[in-house]
């Protein structure tokens, strides 16, 4: 007998070999028409894979995160299947599961595929669906792996074999179709009730641009109809919100080959978000006791060496440029520049907490396959900040900077959100993670302390930590429920000894200070990428590039509407008069799209009146207010940075 230990604490015995479906049989016939996959000793596994020794198990369903991307997994499968059917000797690469569904990279050879083909694709899936085909996993050996995919010619599948030995390689396989794959997967292809194939794009192999073009299929699939059909009105939303299409349409940033890849130029109205945004954390950081500092672009190799970012990061970091026999780096991180500023002059326990703050640019390889609108980007600025402390300071410092992440919340109307606290991996001490065991399981339990006594909602993850200390990934959700990873706040034991920074204690004695790392804007390309869906490019009055347009009915009222805007802007209200030669509908319809929130339109009666008809975008016409009347209004609303 096995003891098997469930999420609750219980501990149940059955037979040796006995499966997760089995044991969720044995718990509730309901329950087991729900298992997708379990949880075995922290590893996901297929539901029928028999357990041979004591293990803690939890049952996987479509409400976890694990069986969705299991169910994600096998659906990928199954298109691979249909597309196998349709386009004979198509090769595949790589088909994991993805946020919101799955895709598949594959080379179709000299064929091509396109929407139509899509529909037929959705339609073969639904028919093998309902074959009910059972997944089934085979320990198979490296060489009979080999000699199976070279005998299809194979290279891709080949390729991946490369890197796998005896005892890691399992083949599965469902109806006529069978592949290379680690798993696991549902148990059969009846859970599937519901598919949609999204798109089709290009991805080159291993997102390498050297390497050739495949094609890859995007798709979605559910347990039931209902669910599908909400995701896909919700997908509709989205591409309403989508940063990308608002960023054209707004006029706020661009993108050019010639620049190059990932390298964002902000057009005026997105240089206004940045400079608004820059102006609140700079009013924030200042009463919260930061000092700012201005650092360079590049440095020479030796302080990233220093830093671990060269052992560590090198592969996001951009090749060395070579002047004067040394070599220097564009900067992938601020902190070694605030190091050496915090080195630059003695300091003893008095100084301390040291905060300093930098709105700091800097570059990182992403791969061009990963590049996508303002989320993944090659240059980056970031609301930066780093806090030198003693030990008995962390608790008050870290949770301060926690306080200040709600602060932001509150003001763009973040309503869910979660702290991810990011762990080491005791196996990849020394190779992802400095070797300092006790460091890191102190450190780690400081950060868990403070998350526990604040009360702040967070969840813990392994193996995602900074390589020099633990640290809290922040996940907020915006409107539409899309995740985003805005900001971290992390602890560092490590690099304050690399780089000898001290501070004499109360006896005197030399004293290497804890560095808390935090961002809580995270970078002007994220943020302002999450607000553009956040707010569907309707931007609060204090955020908008142009807050007050002012509409004259026809060109006789033209020097009064310039008098309103003249007044506006001398009160520091960004405003525009639209003096084209056209009716007052379409202007009114044209700022209504430009998501300008207040229009001021004026004719003869609010020129004789001095006065001005207000219209506020999404709720019509506000009435007739004097001029002096509606700045009070709009200057307090900016003030208050509401929300609206």
């Amino acid at each position: 007998m096995i003891n098997i230990t469930l999420p609750d604490g219980t501990v149940r015995q059955y037979e040796k070999g006995t499966t997760a479906q089995d044991i969720a049989k044995s718990i509730s016939e309901g329950l087991a028409r729900k298992v997708l996959a379990a949880s075995v000793n922290g590893q996901v596994w297929d539901s029928s894979r028999p357990i041979d020794k004591d293990a803690s198990l939890k049952l996987l369903t479509w409400s976890d995160t694990d069986g969705k991307n299991t169910f994600w997994h096998s659906s990928a499968h199954l298109m691979a299947e249909a597309v196998e059917s349709m386009f004979p000797g198509v090769k595949f690469w790589v088909g994991p599961p993805v946020d919101n569904g799955f895709y598949y990279d594959m080379d179709l050879g000299d064929k091509k595929m396109n929407e139509e083909d899509l529909v037929v694709l959705e339609k073969k899936m639904n028919e093998l669906a309902k074959k009910n085909s059972s997944y089934t996993r085979k320990e198979i050996s490296k060489a009979d792996a080999v000699k199976y995919f070279a005998e299809k010619g194979d290279e891709y599948k080949l390729d991946l074999l490369s890197n796998l030995t005896d005892g890691e390689i399992t083949f599965y396989t469902q109806g006529d179709f069978t592949d290379l794959c680690r798993g696991p997967h549902i148990p059969n292809t009846s859970f599937i009730k519901a598919i949609k194939l999204t798109s089709i794009a290009g991805a080159y192999w291993k997102g390498d641009e050297k390497n050739k073009m495949l094609t890859r299929v995007y798709g979605v699939t559910y347990p039931s109809q209902k669910e599908l059909d909400e995701y896909l009105q919700m997908l509709e939303e989205a591409k309403k919100r989508d940063h990308r299409k608002l960023g054209k349409e707004l006029s706020i940033y661009t993108m050019d080959d010639d620049v190059g890849q990932g390298l964002i130029m902000w057009l005026p109205n997105g240089t206004v978000i940045i400079e608004e945004l820059e102006k609140l954390a700079k009013e924030t950081e200042q009463a919260a006791g930061y000092k700012r500092v201005v650092t360079p672009h590049i440095a020479k190799e030796s302080m990233y060496l220093t830093s671990g970012h060269l052992p560590y990061y090198a592969d996001s970091m951009y090749p060395p440029m070579e002047m004067d026999g040394e070599k220097y780096y564009l900067r992938s991180m601020n902190c070694p520049h605030h190091h050496k500023i915090f080195a630059a002059e003695p300091k003893s326990y008095r100084d301390l907490p040291y905060r300093i703050a930098e709105y700091g640019t800097v570059y990182r390889y992403e791969q061009s396959g990963e590049l996508f609108g303002l989320m993944r980007v090659r240059c980056l600025h970031m609301n930066d900040a780093h806090i030198y402390c003693t030990k008995e300071q962390f608790n008050d410092e870290f949770r301060a900077v926690n306080d200040m992440y709600l602060k932001y919340f509150k003001i763009f109307g973040i309503e869910k959100y979660v702290m991810r606290l990011s762990l080491h991996s005791p196996d990849k001490l020394g190779i992802k993670y400095v070797n300092e065991p006790e460091l890191w399981k102190e450190t780690e339990t400081m950060v868990r302390n403070v998350l526990t006594e604040s009360k702040i909602p967070y969840v813990e993850v392994q193996d995602e930590a900074a390589f020099y200390g633990p640290k809290i990934d922040v996940q907020i959700f915006s409107a539409i429920g899309r995740e985003f990873t805005l900001a971290t706040n992390q602890v560092d034991f490590s690099q304050g000894r690399s780089f000898k920074l001290e501070y004499t204690d109360p006896s005197n004695k030399p004293e290497t200070p804890l560095i808390i790392h935090r961002a809580p804007l995270g970078t002007h390309e994220r943020f302002i990428g999450f607000l553009l869906e956040q707010y569907a490019g309707k931007l609060p009055l204090w955020l908008s590039p142009v807050q007050v347009k002012v509409l004259p009915i026809s060109d006789k009222f033209m020097d009064y509407a310039k008098s309103v805007s003249d007044k506006l802007k001398k009160s520091d209200i960004r405003c525009e008069v639209d003096d084209r030669n056209e009716k007052i509908g379409k202007k009114i319809r044209d700022t209504e799209l430009m998501k300008v929130p207040y229009m001021l339109v004026v004719g003869e009666k609010e020129m004789n009146d001095n006065k001005v008809a207000v219209r506020r975008q999404g709720k019509g016409d506000l009435g007739v207010k004097t001029v002096e009347e509606f700045m009070a209004t709009a200057l307090e609303e900016i003030k208050n940075r509401s929300g609206e």
